[in-house]
C-alpha cells in the first residue's frame, strides 16, 4: 500500500508541473507573468525528481530570468518612448494606460484577445495623451506607436522565454 501511495504521490506531482508550464504560458501570453509559474514549477520538481534533475541551480536561474524578465517589462514602455524623444511621463501614462486598458480589454467578449487589445489601447492612449499636450499629434502619435511596439516586444520576449523554460524543464526531466 505504502508503493501505491509513493506511485500516486509522483504521479500528481509531475501533473502538477504540467499543469504549472501550461498556465504560465497561458499568462505570459496574456502579458503577465507566467514565468513565476516555471520557477513554481521547478522546485515542485526538486521534491518530485529527487537528486536529479531539476535541482537548485535550475530553480534559481529560472528565478534570475523570471526577475530579469519583470524588470524588462517594468521598464520597456519607457523605453519605447523615451527612444522616439517622449518624456518620463508618457512612460508612466503607457504603462498606467496599459494596466487601465487590460481591465477594459477583458470586458470584450474575445477571450485572450480583448484583454491584449485594452493593454495596446490604453499604451497607446496613455502615452498620446500626455504628448500630445506638448507636442504636435503626429509626433505625439509617433511617440505612442513607440510604447506600443516596446509592449508587443516585451510580450513576445516573455512568451519566449517562459516557453524555453518549460520545454527545458520538461525536457530535463523526461531525458534526465
Amino acid at each position: 500500500m505504502e508503493a501505491f501511495w509513493t506511485h500516486a504521490g509522483i504521479f500528481f506531482g509531475y501533473l502538477g508541473i504540467g499543469v504549472l508550464c501550461l498556465g504560465g504560458v497561458l499568462l505570459s501570453g496574456l502579458s503577465f507573468s507566467g514565468t513565476w509559474l516555471i520557477v513554481a514549477a521547478a522546485w515542485l520538481g526538486t521534491w518530485v525528481g529527487g537528486d536529479g534533475f531539476p535541482g537548485w541551480k535550475t530553480v534559481a536561474a529560472f528565478v534570475l530570468v523570471s526577475a530579469g524578465a519583470e524588470v524588462m517589462d517594468t521598464l520597456a514602455g519607457s523605453w519605447g518612448v523615451k527612444r522616439r524623444g517622449g518624456s518620463n511621463w508618457a512612460g508612466v501614462a503607457a504603462l498606467v494606460g496599459g494596466l487601465l486598458g487590460m481591465l477594459v480589454g477583458s470586458l470584450i467578449p474575445l477571450p485572450i484577445l480583448g484583454s491584449l487589445f485594452g493593454m495596446f489601447a490604453g499604451c497607446f492612449l496613455g502615452a498620446y495623451l500626455v504628448e500630445s499636450g506638448r507636442l504636435e499629434k503626429k509626433h505625439a502619435a509617433h511617440i505612442a506607436r513607440g510604447a506600443v511596439l516596446a509592449r508587443v516586444l516585451i510580450l513576445c520576449l516573455k512568451l519566449g522565454l517562459t516557453l524555453g523554460m518549460a520545454l527545458v524543464l520538461l525536457l530535463g526531466m523526461v531525458f534526465a
